[in-house]
């Protein structure tokens, strides 16, 4: 809670600070929803400052093991802006991706994706 991550759509926000990571207590992985209030936006992007919204971290600082043993880490902390129903805002997905989000049922984010890690 209270970190500020980046956002990596063409949504129009550009950071975001998490209020609330939806499921669990130690807070947000790899996959995971959060909600968050938008610090930072574009002055014509669909999001505009102050407004809550959720998300979906594809990018954490936090390295996280994988089934056959390596393990995944990335320079920062980035989500992608959802809607309640978890369709992307954007139209576009900027940077690595994990494959890890496959499992989470974020399918239509990884399509948008121009790489996937």
């Amino acid at each position: 809670m209270r970190t500020v991550l980046k956002v990596v759509d063409n949504s129009g926000a550009k950071k975001v600070m998490c209020i609330q990571a939806l499921k669990g207590k130690k807070g947000a992985r790899l996959g995971d929803t959060i909600v968050a209030s938008v610090k930072e936006a574009h002055p014509n992007g669909k999001v505009k400052k102050g407004k809550v919204v959720y998300g979906v971290v594809v990018r954490a600082a936090m390295q996280r093991g994988r089934c056959d043993g390596s393990e995944v880490k990335f320079d920062d902390n980035a989500v992608v802006l959802v809607d309640k129903q978890g369709q992307p805002i954007g139209t576009r997905v900027f940077g690595p991706v994990p494959h890890e989000l496959r499992k989470k049922k974020h399918v239509k984010i990884l399509t948008l994706a121009g790489h996937i890690a």
